[in-house]
C-alpha cells in the first residue's frame, strides 16, 4: 500500500507540476490538465492542487508501515 500512494503522489507531483510549468512558460503541454475541457480556465488551480495533493499521498505513504 506505501508503494501504491508513493507512486500515485509522483504521478500527481509530475501532472501539478507540468501544468504549472506549461502555464509560466508554455512548455510540457502533455500535462492531463490541460487536456481535459472541464477544467478551462481553471488549469492553474487544478495545478496547485495536485501538487498538494502529491505531498498529501507522500505523508500518507510515510505514515503506513512498511509492506
Amino acid at each position: 500500500m506505501k508503494q501504491l500512494l508513493e507512486f500515485l503522489g509522483v504521478v500527481a507531483l509530475l501532472q501539478g507540476g507540468a501544468g504549472l510549468v506549461y502555464e509560466v512558460t508554455g512548455w510540457l503541454r502533455w500535462s492531463l490538465v490541460h487536456r481535459l475541457g472541464l477544467l478551462d480556465g481553471n488549469e492553474v488551480y487544478a495545478s496547485v492542487a495536485l501538487v498538494v495533493l502529491a505531498f498529501a499521498l507522500f505523508a500518507a505513504a510515510e505514515s503506513r508501515k512498511p509492506g
